[in-house]
């Protein structure tokens, strides 16, 4: 399940994937499209993010292994799972995204002036 790294002179050759067992990579690519389906998860927001950019299959792919190997990080670590959450990539890159969105925006004929919000209280 482990993704190839082959690199040569820093050009990217070949990607695939290692030999490894079969019916545990049948089960983690099914268990990845559990996750992915899943609302509001870690796992559906790394498998749309990828899905876009690579295509379905190698996100879920790369979905199988992140399952692989954050069970086996709470195994040797003896450790509960704990959610990061659908907008720990938004959180991690805010000022990229803003930029980004920002750009997008003018792109199609916006003009775009950013205010902080104002947090409302119930």
């Amino acid at each position: 399940m482990c993704p190839g790294n082959h690199e040569s002179g820093g050009k990217r050759k070949s990607g695939k994937t290692n030999k490894g067992n079969v019916w545990l990579r049948r089960a983690l690519i099914e268990a990845a499209h559990g996750a992915a389906r899943t609302k509001k998860s870690y796992f559906s927001a790394m498998y749309h993010r990828l899905a876009g950019r690579r295509g379905k299959k190698r996100a879920l792919v790369a979905v199988g292994h992140r399952l692989l190997v954050s069970g086996y990080q709470m195994i040797t670590q003896q450790v509960d799972y704990k959610d990061l959450g659908n907008n720990y990539f938004d959180e991690r890159n805010k000022e990229t995204i803003k930029r980004r969105m920002v750009k997008r925006l003018e792109r199609l004929g916006y003009q775009v002036e950013l205010k902080p919000a104002v947090p409302t209280t119930a």
